[in-house]
């Protein structure tokens, strides 16, 4: 009904519906603009499922691979540990070296973003970096787009890498633009026959071309999956954890006396989340997005 508040996964830059929940005298909060300060943790629904998607990306890879992921030493032989190569080393990234790390994988990063090398070290994964003086990283500590010539070294080494590699977890986004491609074709003809490549960028054209949307594939002897919602593959955790995002979120607004919603847009966390209200789009530059997608 006209004045209802509606607090979702709005998909807002791929959305063509966004001028319809204004026309229709919503409130409605994004909660993928939830911004990144401290404050906001609890409420941080990309974090909260892409740890989910992280740590079943590594168990689907598991499945798809034919081979042992940790060294074994028996009477019949040595078995060589698993090459895992991760793409991405944000929330989802980091929960799928940990448990890549666990499972007794060798494990390589890449990430544009330096400030990364820390943390991928940390759990005992190796940093691969791609030098530059540009900062890769933008104010709300998400990856940006790089420059031609610093695209053309980072390919470079990929495919140096990727050649190597016996299973690639692809985590790259950047928001409001496809999924940059990062896994060629060419990349994947030097693969070893029985490697698996996890997109998990499939939803927003995929890290690799071959990747199709909600499909496993075999291209060139290389194992392609493309689940799009990996997080309902875990659907107890998944609901469990976005149900309490939205509680942290909703609750410092709830008016006690009304029983209504007190929205205060002096308050970062409303006014980044809130897109429309009383009939009025608040964000015009995501109207358009929208539109055109």
């Amino acid at each position: 009904k006209k004045g209802a508040a509606v607090a979702s996964l709005v998909a807002p830059f791929t959305n063509p519906l966004l001028k319809a929940y204004a026309d229709a005298g919503l409130s409605c909060f994004c909660m993928e603009m939830v911004p990144r300060i401290s404050r906001a943790q609890s409420m941080d629904v990309l974090s909260s499922q892409a740890n989910i998607a992280g740590y079943k990306s590594v168990l689907l890879a598991m499945e798809h691979y034919q081979r042992f992921f940790p060294m074994l030493m028996t009477a019949a032989g040595t078995v060589q540990p698993a090459k895992v190569l991760i793409m991405g080393a944000g929330v989802a990234g980091l929960q799928a070296i940990a448990t890549a790390r666990r499972m007794g994988a060798n494990v390589e990063v890449f990430d544009v973003r330096a400030a990364a090398k820390e943390q991928v070290e940390s759990l005992g994964a190796r940093f691969v970096e791609v030098a530059s003086d540009e900062d890769a990283e933008d104010a709300g500590g998400y990856a940006k787009e790089m420059d031609d010539d610093y695209k053309q070294r980072q390919a470079e080494l990929i495919a140096e890498r990727a050649a190597r590699s016996d299973i690639i977890i692809t985590t790259a986004l950047i928001p409001g633009r496809p999924a940059p491609v990062l896994i060629t074709e060419e990349m994947v003809q030097t693969m070893k026959p029985g490697s698996v490549i996890i997109d998990l960028a499939v939803e927003m054209g995929g890290n690799c071309p071959l990747s199709e949307l909600d499909q496993v594939v075999v291209k060139h002897g290389v194992t392609l999956v493309g689940v799009a919602n990996i997080p309902a593959l875990m659907a107890t955790d998944a609901s469990g954890l976005y149900a309490r995002n939205l509680l942290n979120f909703l609750t410092p607004m709830l008016d006690k006396e009304s029983g209504g919603l007190n929205i205060n847009m002096e308050d970062e966390v409303i006014a980044s989340s809130l897109i429309c209200r009383d009939g009025e789009f608040l964000k015009p530059e995501l109207l358009n997005k929208g539109e055109s997608a």
